[in-house]
């Protein structure tokens, strides 16, 4: 059974910085795509950025320019790299990662923009 597991959530003050990383069971490269969403309180979960297996990049417009996503494939490890954090940027965030036949989810950890 394929495992994600999300950390680097935490509070942060508007204009500061957060990494957060998703450590997978198996292989990123293995994964068809590996993805981070959000989800804000009383909205719908979206996607933020995403990153698949030739390392092509996907960026939501709201973060574009401030999020960076990578991967170490040797440590199994989604990272998601977040700059000039904004009060509207605070949600759960949810590692997420697929292949053909199905999709992944980790826990999500809470990150926290303060104006």
């Amino acid at each position: 059974q394929v495992r994600l597991m999300e950390s680097g959530g935490g509070l942060v003050q508007a204009g500061g910085s957060l990494s957060l990383s998703c450590a997978a069971s198996r292989p990123i490269f293995s994964f068809s795509a590996a993805s981070w969403y959000r989800q804000a309180p009383g909205k719908q979960r979206e996607l933020v950025a995403s990153l698949d297996s030739d390392g092509r990049v996907t960026y939501s417009d709201a973060v574009k320019g401030r999020f960076t996503i990578s991967r170490d494939n040797d440590r199994y490890l989604v990272f998601l790299q977040m700059n000039s954090l904004r009060p509207e940027d605070t949600a759960v965030y949810y590692c997420n990662a697929g292949t053909d036949i199905r999709e992944y989810w980790g826990q999500g950890t809470q990150v926290t923009v303060s104006s």
